[in-house]
């Protein structure tokens, strides 16, 4: 079964508090978002393998450690995920990003994959699928299976805030993907959405209704 890490630190708790505020506008939404992103990409990276090389500082040489090569690939969902990607790309710039597109079937309410772009040597990469909310699990279920689909291997999930269902959803579908999150939230309402969430975070990030 995938770990579940809930990432309780100061700086991503107070500002996720500011992200959960009705009043808070689409700028500094945006940036906000963007800063926790930052942070939790810092948690997600802890485990990264290192490996020793020889550089020479102003006074003497010395061995020093540097990440052993991994390639990690950044996939956020559209169009939410999006306002997460540059947090994470300041920290690691040489990720590829890909993306993966996903509606909702009116009738059957089973997300439908419209739009996928992965970087071609996707058997080597480390991915990380990245959107806001984990309410249902739907999307984010479907966004790795195609991934799978294509020979993806090694995959994390990282999201804003969830919900126990969409946990519950990636762990049955997905046992073998960790979960990164900065809040589990109460559940679902009749509509479907994080209580008490964040709103839709695609609209609070591009501003649209």
């Amino acid at each position: 079964m995938g770990n579940l890490y809930v990432f309780d630190h100061p700086l991503i708790q107070h500002k996720l508090s500011y992200i959960r505020d009705k009043n808070t506008g689409t700028k500094e939404f945006r940036e906000l978002v963007d800063e926790v992103a930052m942070l939790m990409a810092y948690e997600i990276t802890r485990n990264m393998p290192l490996e020793e090389i020889e550089v020479e500082t102003p006074v003497t040489k010395c061995k020093s450690k540097v990440i052993s090569g991994k390639k990690v690939g950044l996939v956020p969902i559209l169009r939410a995920g999006i306002g997460m990607v540059d947090g994470v790309l300041k920290l690691i710039p040489a990720a590829k990003v890909g993306h993966v597109g996903l509606y909702r079937d009116p009738d059957t309410l089973q997300p439908i994959e419209y739009y996928l772009k992965l970087p071609s040597d996707v058997t080597e990469r480390e991915f990380i699928v990245i959107d806001p909310m984990l309410a249902t699990g739907g999307s984010a279920v479907a966004a790795l299976t195609a991934l799978k689909k294509r020979g993806a291997r090694h995959i994390k999930l990282m999201c804003l805030v969830s919900a126990p269902q969409g946990i519950e959803k990636v762990q049955e579908e997905h046992p073998d993907v960790d979960i990164y999150v900065a809040a589990v939230d109460e559940g679902l309402n009749d509509h479907g959405y994080i209580v008490p969430g964040l709103g839709d975070a695609g609209d609070r990030l591009f501003g649209t209704k």
